[in-house]
């Protein structure tokens, strides 16, 4: 990580810590999901700043370095989008290409929907864009097609999942979400992470035992809820987002995805995707590479291919 240079910022209220590397005049500006952190943009940061671009990651309000707000109503997408455009701001640039993966993918759609002016091109992965639903709640469409189990409807309670979480060694914990590769959604039956074993697990060659220190360090220190607020604040955040209903993502993209990611194999995704109703949604969507193999942590599991992706599409601008 020589090189990368480490530094807070006040956004919107807040302080944020950011990771940067490069010179160029151009910004590439990396979201992570969870339960990652900046760091989870190494490899891309490293490449593409020898490529003469400027690499900025920021580690999202509630995570890493950055603070942790206690409110759950402090993480709707108008506060997370609102921390970015600041961010933005702060680099001096009119424009940045975004690049964004799990979480950092919603925020970056949604980023485009507010201030497309912002966005001169995204590479976003694992989470398509859908147009919001009207009718229907997303914690009641999550509930109503795969059940209480489903994590997203585990993590709603305050202070549950985090009581769970704590009942694992933290590298165990973030080694086990790392490395799945099941293209099942994720189902977490109540006191699940109880029975997890204890035990040292092999692991993949794209991750290693350094990397996963430094995730457990920082999530020892921060803890998981403001990851788990972003769940929380989902209905809210669908609720303050009415105004935006069936409005289209209007700026060029590159979508990635794994076809071993719960997320392409989930809620008809696959179908989504390949009938062109995603096409319809994102008018200036330029290609979609789905990577045979690849589970959810794409920019992770296959960094040399996943930078060259991105290289080769923002080279164009």
């Amino acid at each position: 990580m020589e090189g990368i240079v480490h530094r807070t910022v006040q956004v919107n209220g807040i302080s944020m810590h950011v990771a940067e590397k490069g010179e160029g005049p151009s910004v590439v500006l990396f979201l992570h999901g969870f339960p990652e952190l900046w760091y989870s943009w190494r490899h891309q940061i490293l490449s593409l700043s020898s490529r003469g671009y400027r690499c900025v990651a920021p580690d999202l309000r509630g995570y890493g370095d950055s603070e942790c707000p206690p409110d759950v109503t402090s993480y709707t997408v108008f506060h997370i989008v609102g921390d970015i455009i600041a961010l933005i701001d702060s680099l001096g640039r009119q424009q940045v290409f975004v690049v964004a993966h799990d979480w950092g993918a919603i925020i970056a759609w949604i980023l485009c929907l507010f201030r497309p002016d912002k966005v001169k091109a995204l590479v976003n992965m694992s989470v398509v864009y859908r147009p919001r639903y009207p009718s229907e709640r997303p914690t009641d469409v999550f509930q109503a097609v795969y059940g209480e189990g489903f994590y997203i409807c585990r993590f709603q309670a305050p202070g549950v999942a985090e009581s769970e979480f704590a009942r694992v060694d933290t590298a165990l914990l973030i080694k086990r979400f790392l490395t799945n590769h099941n293209p099942r959604p994720l189902i977490m039956p109540k006191e699940s992470l109880r029975d997890l074993p204890n035990t040292q697990m092999t692991l993949p060659t794209w991750l290693s035992e350094e990397d996963i220190a430094y995730f457990a360090s920082k999530f020892d220190k921060s803890g998981f809820t403001g990851g788990l607020n972003y769940y929380r604040a989902l209905d809210l955040s669908w609720e303050l987002m009415a105004p935006w209903t069936g409005v289209q993502i209007k700026v060029p993209v590159k979508f990635i995805i794994g076809d071993q990611d719960s997320t392409y194999n989930a809620f008809s995704t696959k179908d989504y995707i390949h009938s062109g109703a995603f096409k319809e949604n994102v008018p200036f969507l330029q290609d979609v590479v789905v990577m045979e193999g690849v589970g959810h942590f794409i920019n992770q599991e296959k960094a040399p291919e996943v930078t060259e992706h991105i290289f080769e599409f923002i080279k164009k601008f």
